[in-house]
């Protein structure tokens, strides 16, 4: 049995709903652009450390330099951050580690080869799986020029 006030009820449940989902979308496009300021960030210091070493260094000169540059600009960096993999809810700490996470959300892994291979790619994508960060980036600085070795993944957007 349907009341006068049941339609109403609906009415603005509906609205409701409608409105949570724009709230939920606008967000959404905050932390996107968020995201990308951040980002954008680390491929503009990345460039830098870059010009001033150029190719040919080890992975951890880079590292240090990027870490150095990174909190310079006043983001938050952690270095060599453990990574647990869980499965069937034990955590189990194996040695994995994020080369850098910036701001808590994006994860770098730094590399210094002659050219980024598959195995790199699914090393991101499973570091972004497991530490459930947005984005990723993969620095290779063995490059002449630091534009040709930035990769950019997300996770789940």
């Amino acid at each position: 049995m349907l009341f006068a006030g049941d339609d109403f009820r609906s009415a603005v449940s509906k609205k409701t709903n409608h409105r949570g989902r724009r709230e939920e979308e606008r967000a959404q496009k905050v932390e996107l652009v968020r995201l990308n300021q951040i980002s954008g960030e680390v491929v503009d210091a990345a460039i830098a450390v870059h010009s001033a070493l150029g190719p040919g260094l080890l992975e951890s000169a880079y590292e240090a330099c990027l870490v150095y540059e990174l909190r310079k600009r006043g983001l938050k960096v952690e270095a060599q951050v453990p990574l647990p993999v869980i499965y069937e809810s034990v955590h189990l700490e194996l040695g994995y580690r994020i080369d850098l996470l910036v701001e808590n959300v994006i994860v770098l892994e730094l590399k210094a080869c002659e050219s980024i291979a598959p195995v790199h790619r699914v090393q991101l994508l499973s570091y972004l799986r497991l530490s459930g960060s947005p984005l990723g980036l993969l620095l290779n600085f063995h490059v002449a020029l630091m534009k040709d070795g930035i990769v950019r993944m997300r996770n789940g957007f």
